[in-house]
């Protein structure tokens, strides 16, 4: 097609075989665009395209990836808000011909490529991940992806017992069998690496020394996301985890027990953050202060 398409906090740029993505650096542009700042979407990676009525005068169209094609979309996992979702592109009311012009066009591209029926889940990544070297502040360490190895480096300030007795870690990607985030955007927010073999991880995320956990301003979605995925991206390629079409990869854990009493006064304290600054509601807090107390 060769054309191009501009929306709102991003341009669409219509190639024979692929779709380039350009998000804007503006203030009001969400920061998770920002970082990624372009993208190059092959049409092998699309499972279909709509053009949907957006909010106050908008259309939106949506590119909707396959699953296993994009592993910034499968670490999040479907956790990521639509105004933060990248494959959509936003725009006025009064361009939406234009959209549907394009919308169809994308269809018969995605037709010529492979029908809708043969568009199954991917057996690989087919969009680049985030290139490394990355790294972010989570509440209880500093987290390092160099490509090769993940590093996580402890607060005094933020971590627990359990992960200052197992000391600072270091993980090398063949170690690794895929990664669990669960957005900063929730409570009890935390970035997993799971391992292989048969070597068992804590339940709770703030005890297990191959995670790191989320707070009010650690490990925003524009920071760990991007960081998930090109570690994820990493053990996919490196050939030592599942195939893609496996389902998820369960998470071992053990028995928590009780917990240790600093541990649980520093969460509560982390819950008041999040409550003063009006992320967690009354309810909220008072449910979740008393699920902790009960864990003395």
């Amino acid at each position: 097609m060769g054309d191009v398409l501009a929306g709102i906090h991003a341009t669409w740029e219509f190639d024979s075989d692929s779709v380039l993505i350009r998000f804007e650096r503006g203030i009001r542009t969400p920061k998770l665009f920002q970082a990624l700042r372009e993208r190059r979407v092959p049409h092998e990676a699309l499972a279909s395209v709509t053009l949907t009525p957006g909010r106050r005068g908008t259309v939106v169209l949506h590119a909707v990836p396959r699953p296993g094609a994009d592993p910034l979309m499968e670490a999040a996992a479907g956790q990521l808000k639509d105004t933060c979702d990248p494959y959509r592109l936003v725009l006025p009311a009064e361009r939406a011909t234009l959209a549907e012009y394009y919308a169809d066009e994308l269809r018969a591209a995605l037709t010529a490529t492979s029908p809708a029926d043969e568009r199954e889940p991917a057996d690989r990544y087919l969009v680049d991940p985030p290139p490394a070297p990355l790294h972010f502040k989570a509440y209880d360490g500093k987290a390092s992806f160099d490509g090769s190895k993940v590093s996580f480096r402890w607060f005094w300030t933020g971590a627990s017992s359990a992960k200052w007795k197992a000391g600072d870690q270091r993980f090398g990607v063949p170690e690794l069998c895929g990664v669990e985030w669960r957005s900063p955007e929730v409570f009890d927010g935390y970035l997993r690496l799971l391992r292989r073999g048969d070597q068992e991880q804590p339940a709770q995320a703030d005890h297990d020394p191959a995670a790191v956990v989320f707070g009010l301003g650690y490990g925003p979605v524009h920071e760990s996301l991007p960081f998930a995925a090109a570690v994820l991206a990493a053990v996919r390629t490196s050939g030592t985890a599942p195939a893609l079409d496996t389902g998820p990869v369960p998470v071992p854990v053990m028995a928590s027990g009780r917990r240790d009493p600093a541990d649980i006064a520093e969460r509560i304290r982390h819950l008041g953050e999040l409550h003063e600054a009006g992320l967690v509601t009354d309810d909220e807090f008072s449910a979740k202060k008393a699920e902790l107390l009960a864990e003395l």
